[in-house]
């Protein structure tokens, strides 16, 4: 009596036919496929025009001379009173608190006169505040 079992063969699957059936479908759905514009959408998109730009927008300068002096675009003003400059600017600019304001002052002038300057300048709005500086020559 022989007791021993038999050995199993493993199951295959053979997937050659498997591959050649897909590639079949796959050639005959590239092939019957049909590219219709069916979902194609119409858009009217916007022309863009050139519009002329506008002149650079002015600008406002405050000098501060060596004595303490205030210059409001070139025109001098007749006392060194914070309200004085305060007037000055709001005729310059009038509503416009966008223009930027520059300003510049003497390497002797009061510290004070500039921090007044720069502290009307604030208190009026004026948010675009440049301090123009001078290099040295070398």
């Amino acid at each position: 009596m022989n007791l021993r079992t038999k050995s199993r063969e493993e199951p295959e699957i053979n997937l050659t036919s498997l591959i050649d059936v897909v590639l079949l479908l796959l050639v005959f759905f590239m092939v019957s496929t049909s590219f219709i514009k069916a979902t194609e959408i119409r858009l009217q998109l916007p022309q863009a025009e050139a519009m002329p730009r506008e002149e650079p927008a002015a600008q406002i300068e405050i000098v501060v001379s060596a004595e303490g002096d205030y210059f409001v675009d070139g025109q001098e003003l007749v006392n060194r009173r914070p309200e004085t400059l305060q007037r000055a600017l709001e005729q310059v600019a009038g509503e416009r608190r966008e223009l930027p304001v520059t300003i510049r002052a003497d390497a002797r002038a009061a510290h004070q006169s500039v921090v007044t300057a720069m502290d009307i300048v604030g208190r009026l709005g004026f948010s675009r505040i440049m301090i123009a500086t001078v290099s040295e020559p070398e």
